[in-house]
């Protein structure tokens, strides 16, 4: 082997060692930020055992939390601003606290915050606009389907995908991730549609909603598909149910 392969061997091995970090980062913010999306549950489990009245406040209330605590997000000024304002009547211990506070707060956000997240709304604030619209217009097993399943399929999709994914799409999107959205959207499907609904509908219902939810899914329809999912999802399976 001459010297000139043995460089562009080198640079082909660095280039691999780069790209496998980068996927070890990337999986792991991955998997931190799923965490903190599958807290989504939550509203489909409230919505069971609680009832849609309940759920509906719950989900009010976060809204209004999330409308409050987004522009301190988007903005890393706006906090250190407020905190300017209001040292001549802090103590330094107290000003130092809360500008640490600022910092390691914002630095964890901005960690598993997607690049376009840092300067607009977040996808957790689309997720409960949406989960509030299905709750208030379809039946409840239909709304707790199409919730489990944009939380659940979505998740599986991008952890799957970011670590096994081998056949990608343009968009980034690989074929690993949405067999995995698909197949996760069937079985959520099965499992919940019998609460409420029968053969043969359960049947065609979660094949076509984890159809629909795959396409969207994959082609992140506006304006987030955290929204779109929940919402294509619920009108197809309740189109079926009139059919």
């Amino acid at each position: 082997m001459g010297h000139r392969d043995k460089i562009l061997k080198s640079f082909k091995k660095i280039i691999y060692e780069i790209g496998y970090i980068r996927r070890k980062m990337s999986l792991k913010t991955e998997l931190k930020r799923k965490a903190l999306h599958l807290s989504g549950l939550l509203i489909p489990l409230s919505y069971f055992y609680l009832g849609k009245e309940l759920t509906m406040i719950f989900i009010a209330i976060a809204l209004i939390a999330f409308f409050i605590i987004e522009p301190f997000r988007t903005s890393r000024k706006l906090g250190k601003d407020i905190v300017e304002g209001i040292r001549p009547f802090i103590t330094k211990e107290i000003y130092e606290f809360l500008n640490e506070s600022i910092e390691r707060i914002d630095r964890r956000i901005r960690e598993i915050a997607r690049e376009e997240e840092n300067i607009c709304i977040g996808a957790h604030v689309y997720f409960a606009i949406a989960s509030l619209i299905v709750i208030i217009l379809f039946p409840m097993y239909i709304a707790i389907g199409a919730i489990a399943v944009a939380t659940l399929g979505d998740a599986a999709a991008a952890l799957v995908g970011k670590s096994l994914g081998k056949h990608r799409f343009k968009n980034g999107k690989s074929v690993e991730g949405s067999l995995t959205f698909f197949i996760v959207a069937v079985i959520l499907l099965l499992w919940i549609l019998p609460f409420e609904y029968t053969y043969p509908y359960i049947l065609y219902a979660s094949i076509i909603g984890a159809i629909i939810g795959t396409i969207v899914e994959f082609y992140d329809f506006p304006p987030n598909d955290n929204f779109s999912n929940q919402i294509f999802i619920s009108l197809a399976l309740y189109i079926l149910t009139l059919l």
